[in-house]
């Protein structure tokens, strides 16, 4: 019997992700609590947003915030992050090295 040790990010008695280290828990629980700041700045601008709206470009500016940060300081070209492998990307490029 193996033993897992599992970090849970909850907010508001909802578990909102579960991650195997603690540092991408801290990372995402950070992520959250922009997106709440967000959220809180957004309901105040002049343009109609739903709730929906605000909660989901909250959430995307704060997982994007980099390059926000970037775009607001001047940036003309800001590049985008490369995008993580997944793990089903990843077994095909080891069986495709193996069979080189």
């Amino acid at each position: 019997m193996a033993v897992v040790v599992k970090y849970v990010v909850e907010r508001n008695g909802v578990e909102r992700m579960t991650f195997t280290t603690k540092k991408e828990a801290d990372a995402y629980d950070k992520m959250l609590d922009i997106a709440e700041s967000l959220e809180l700045m957004l309901e105040k601008v002049d343009v109609p947003l739903s709730e929906q709206q605000i909660e989901s470009l909250a959430l995307e500016m704060a997982k994007e915030k980099d390059q926000f940060m970037a775009v607001l300081k001047g940036a003309k070209e800001v590049e985008p992050k490369p995008k993580k492998a997944k793990s089903a990307d990843n077994v095909s490029d080891i069986k495709e090295k193996a069979a080189s």
